[in-house]
């Protein structure tokens, strides 16, 4: 099991099945902070104080965060992609493939992905 912190973008429906396969997933939108226009770098040191992995579709800007901060709980950057299925089993075997995300970055990529 992981703890995660899903970016304000991250869908739902993911959360769910991911919360349905044992991570304890942890919202901007259910904590009271989706409205507050947090920057990246808050979301990652909020997380990080909770010893979350962030969770997020904003690769280009946390990949830039993880080489200027590589200190935190993890960072698990996706690609869109609207089977949401497809792509829970793909971070949910991530995890299964590291022994720590602690300083870590994953790729989660959907098929064919260039």
């Amino acid at each position: 099991m992981a703890l995660l912190y899903a970016d304000k973008n991250f869908p739902q429906p993911v959360v769910e099945a991911l919360r349905q396969l044992g991570h304890d997933v942890q919202t901007l939108q259910e904590i009271g902070k989706a409205g507050q226009r947090m920057l990246d770098e808050a979301i990652l040191h909020d997380a990080s104080s909770q010893n979350r992995t962030v969770l997020t579709y904003n690769r280009k800007h946390f990949i830039h965060l993880h080489k200027e901060q590589p200190d935190h709980a993890g960072i698990i950057v996706c690609t869109v992609d609207q089977n949401f299925q497809s792509l829970t089993n793909r971070i949910d075997a991530a995890f299964r493939a590291k022994s720590q995300l602690s300083g870590q970055l994953i790729r989660v990529h959907r098929p064919n992905f260039q």
